[in-house]
């Protein structure tokens, strides 16, 4: 009787070794435990939060965001009043964080490519400037940077009334402390006709583009792709502009008693963020694609001189398209970055997401979780988007193997 419980003790050890032992059902087996172990940690988490909730009198919802949020923002894409929702309070920030995150990639982008270069240049003066200003940039904290732009926007600035005399250009753009104030575009109700051109052209130029590639391919004939696709883009929507009379009116800024009306205005909140975060950016920018250049081999450069072709061809042609699948990766993460950033515009009161939802919003409902749990989605929803996107086009332009 012993001896058989003693085989089945050794038996159930054999098996249990057996399932340890074989590689997949390990994996399983830990991947199980690691799951239970997150969703015990979440669990835990979740549960001391609704009872120290229920502690202090306070509920989990989101009911707070059909309430009037009854505050302002300064800068608004898109119509809001103080007796709009917190909702909406919170549409206006997404837009605003967006529209900071979008500017200031595109600049941070080209500014970072043209430093790049230009710390690579021959020329000792450029190599040096670029060197001084790379240093300096990306070594001081981001949020000086904001705070420096937006102080001397708004102290070395004129003030409007100044601005109304000696800083407009036409008549129709005013830079002041205030901001730069520009025409606002009216649309009309023929515009649709120029829209649906616009994206017509681009269509055709996609297209178009793909055909010249087969045609160049099979025959060794070249078109004109960037003529032909630049009439299609810009010449045709400008002709159906034309055609159709000319449908927007535009709506000039003129000066009251203390300040412009009218128009349309940059803030200098914004301007400065912009600026700030794209030049603080484009230092690190700087950086990857300089390692970029340089990880292609010194053949490249001399093969493609031996026939003739001028530097600056080179490195358009044969150079940064190969540079890319190096600097794709690490520009990723200073895209993340910047948009991620772009939250320290509360430091200078630009109105972004943080600044309504996970400030006022939060200070007025009392509501601190359900607002940082939203503001920390919202977030997360972008640099996700961002990513995917960015990797998505690695992959498109890596080697592909044969």
């Amino acid at each position: 009787m012993n001896m058989t419980t003693a085989d089945h003790d050794v038996d159930g050890r054999s098996a249990l070794s057996k399932i340890w032992n074989n590689r997949e059902a390990r994996s399983v087996i830990l991947q199980i435990i690691t799951m239970a172990l997150l969703i015990g940690f979440f669990a835990f988490i979740i549960s001391n939060a609704v009872a120290n909730l229920a502690a202090v009198g306070k509920t989990f919802s989101y009911d707070f965001l059909s309430e009037p949020a009854s505050y302002d923002i300064n800068q608004s894409l898109i119509a809001y009043t103080s007796r709009d929702t917190h909702f909406r309070a919170g549409l206006v920030g997404l837009i605003n964080t967006g529209l900071v995150a979008a500017c200031g990639v595109v600049l941070a982008t080209i500014l970072g490519f043209i430093l790049g270069v230009l710390r690579l240049s021959p020329n000792y003066l450029l190599n040096r400037i670029s060197y001084c200003f790379i240093e300096f940039t990306r070594n001081v904290p981001v949020l000086l940077h904001i705070l420096l732009i937006h102080g001397i926007m708004v102290h070395s600035l004129p003030h409007p009334k100044v601005a109304n005399t000696e800083f407009n250009i036409a008549d129709l753009f005013f830079l002041s402390n205030r901001g730069v104030f520009a025409p606002k575009p009216i649309m009309q109700d023929l515009l649709w006709l120029t829209i649906i051109a616009f994206v017509i052209g681009i269509a055709f130029t996609v297209w178009f583009k793909r055909y010249a590639k087969i045609i160049k391919d099979e025959t060794g004939k070249i078109y004109p792709v960037f003529l032909i696709g630049l009439a299609a883009i810009i010449g045709f929507p400008a002709l159906v502009f034309i055609i159709t009379g000319a449908p927007v009116t535009w709506d000039v800024p003129t000066f009251g008693r203390f300040n412009f009306s009218g128009g349309v205005v940059l803030l200098p909140e914004f301007m400065a963020l912009w600026l700030a975060l794209s030049l603080y950016t484009s230092a690190f920018i700087a950086e990857i694609v300089r390692a970029g250049i340089l990880s292609v081999s010194h053949g490249q450069w001399e093969a493609a001189g031996a026939l003739g072709i001028r530097r600056g061809r080179i490195l358009n042609l044969v150079i940064i398209p190969q540079a890319l699948r190096v600097i794709i990766p690490p520009l990723t993460s200073q895209y993340l970055n910047l948009t991620k950033n772009s939250s320290l515009a509360i430091a200078i009161g630009y109105m972004d997401v943080v600044a309504t939802i996970g400030g006022i919003s939060l200070m007025q409902t009392g509501k601190e979780m359900e607002t940082m749990i939203l503001v920390i989605a919202i977030y997360l929803a972008i640099s996700l988007l961002i990513s995917m996107f960015m990797n998505w086009y690695n992959k498109r332009i890596k080697l592909v193997e044969r």
